[in-house]
């Protein structure tokens, strides 16, 4: 079975498909790169909270940064949302964004038969 959180747009914001969850891209709001990433776990809380899966279920995740010097910042906000030596498997790279205003921008998987 497939089920999916959709949004007004042309994306699901997830995807349920058997024991994973495939999660669409999650951006944060704000004047800083470090609002809008605390908004963007947020966000993803948010979503798997909708399938009854904690955040620490992510196993992968991409981060799409619009400038490579965030990137230290984005190591250290990390460690705020994972246990040490429990953190996802991890693609970051850079990017320009559609939105002027946006620094970054999450999307992944998670694992939902650990529950």
């Amino acid at each position: 079975m497939i089920t999916r959180i959709t949004t007004p747009f042309s994306y699901s914001t997830a995807v349920v498909a058997g024991d994973y969850i495939f999660l669409g891209l999650h951006r944060g709001f704000g004047e800083s790169f470090t609002q809008q990433i605390h908004e963007a776990f947020r966000f993803l809380k948010d979503t798997l909270n909708e399938v009854n899966v904690p955040l620490d279920n992510i196993v992968k995740v991409n981060v799409y940064l619009k400038n490579i010097a965030d990137l230290p910042e984005m190591e250290r906000v990390f460690m705020d949302y994972f246990e040490k030596d429990k953190f996802p498997a991890r693609m970051t790279t850079t990017t320009e964004f559609i939105d002027k205003d946006c620094l970054m921008m999450i999307d992944g998987i998670a694992y939902k038969g650990l529950n």
